[in-house]
């Protein structure tokens, strides 16, 4: 079944099984995680494609261009990129932060071939019926999808909203281009051509998340964190907009991690849960850095489809934004990874990048950042609670100054890699490590 919003931290709650036939809402008062069944004989459920839901109020994305604010009687077609192939699937959309009820009153999914074209589309139903209302806070599970597909093939899901929605449920930094038809210009879910498809943005509405039918042994991996996983390249020093350039590029660390998975024959397929911004500690609504680390790692980490294991690199904004101490985000991390092996999935956790250099999140305006940096670093090399350590911090520093990035792996921003730099992100992973995941049975 799809995944649930948890009411609490008791992440070894089991979630009741639903028919494949029915949608499955689910909101925060009714959510559960479930355990991870280890041993997982059989075709099952993995998460193929994840975004993890940021707000419904900045009207524009990373880039600067427009992300709408309200839909009236309008389409809108989200291109996004699965992981994993197969040949059937389920969409989930999120209401998540809207205000009110949304209603979709017709969705549909197919190969994106060009720009807002598409090919096979195929209707999405929810419960048999081609329409849902999700309440505010609340997401939804489409029933099973027949479409073939393989890994990388973009995908556009095609969402038609009656009447009037403010504040759309979205991820704020898709680093790909989605589309939208004109405000009144009704259901073109159904339509292969992208003519209508008038507007673009660099946000993804509504969809977030895409699960795929898998064989035994195969398991999904989340990479959880906050832009660096998210894939954000500073264009300006000051860091915003995102470089536009590198949009469609799927050049963010999972993506290059999933493409070394594919080549070694590893049964993994590897999730974004990065969200730029976020703090690991301290909320960020209603903007677009979204919850807390802590507040949405069940929903956003431990209930995706098929997961058994997560990769967590956090801590860099609440260093240099919260002034957040060491000891405090240390007792963070000891909490995702008591919630992580509740659940029974392995965790690692990744040392923080350098950026002492950085107008954002550097010493200028955070003093402290780099020697609580390198404390919390000290920590995680360290300690032997989680089941791993990703060593990026020695992958991409500076070998002459540690304190700062690699200047041929940093964007303008000395913050954020560029797109060589998440290479040797992906690069710097044990994928022997990443092959220690649980059986991720959990549906």
């Amino acid at each position: 079944m799809g995944r649930r919003r948890p009411t609490s931290a008791a992440v070894s709650a089991l979630v009741a099984l639903a028919t494949l036939a029915a949608a499955v809402l689910t909101g925060p008062e009714t959510a559960a995680v479930a355990t991870v069944n280890t041993d997982c004989p059989g075709s099952h459920w993995v998460a193929s494609w994840a975004a993890s839901p940021t707000d419904s109020l900045v009207a524009v994305d990373a880039t600067g261009g427009r992300s709408p604010s309200a839909l009236t009687d309008q389409t809108a077609r989200m291109v996004v990129t699965p992981h994993l192939g197969g040949s059937s699937l389920r969409i989930h959309l999120s209401n998540r932060f809207g205000s009110s009820a949304v209603t979709f009153g017709r969705v549909t999914v197919g190969v994106r071939t060009n720009g807002a074209a598409v090919a096979g589309v195929v209707p999405v139903t929810f419960g048999t019926a081609p329409s849902v209302t999700v309440p505010s806070g609340q997401d939804v599970t489409s029933d099973p999808v027949t479409l073939t597909f393989s890994a990388f093939t973009p995908l556009a899901v095609s969402i038609f909203v009656p009447g009037v929605v403010n504040g759309p449920t979205k991820h704020w930094n898709a680093n790909a281009t989605s589309y939208y038809s004109a405000a009144r210009s009704g259901d073109l879910s159904t339509q292969p051509g992208g003519a209508g498809f008038t507007a673009t943005t660099g946000a993804w509405l509504f969809v977030d998340g895409v699960d795929v039918m898998a064989p035994a042994g195969i398991r999904s991996v989340v990479a959880f964190g906050d832009s660096i996983t998210d894939g954000f390249v500073g264009a300006t020093a000051l860091t915003a907009p995102a470089d536009a350039s590198v949009a469609d590029a799927n050049g963010r660390y999972p993506d290059v991690l999933q493409r070394r998975l594919d080549d070694a024959g590893i049964g993994l397929s590897v999730v974004n849960a990065g969200i730029s911004g976020n703090q690991l500690l301290t909320d960020g609504r209603p903007f677009h850095a979204g919850p807390s680390g802590l507040s949405r790692f069940d929903i956003d980490a431990l209930a995706q489809a098929g997961v058994g294991g997560v990769l967590v690199l956090e801590g860099t904004n609440d260093l240099g934004q919260s002034s957040s101490t060491p000891e405090q985000i240390i007792a963070g991390y000891l909490q995702l990874i008591e919630r992580t092996h509740a659940a029974g999935a392995k965790i690692w956790l990744g040392t923080l990048l350098p950026a002492s250099d950085a107008l954002v999140d550097g010493t200028v305006l955070a003093p402290n950042s780099e020697d609580h940096r390198q404390r919390v670093n000290s920590w995680i090399r360290g300690q032997t609670r989680a089941d791993g350590v990703v060593d990026f911090d020695a992958a991409l520093r500076d070998p002459a100054n540690p304190a700062v990035l690699r200047a041929d792996y940093a964007s303008v921003d000395n913050l954020h890699p560029n797109l060589q730099g998440y290479r040797a992100m992906a690069n710097a992973v044990n994928l022997a490590l990443l092959d220690t995941a649980t059986g991720g049975c959990r549906q």
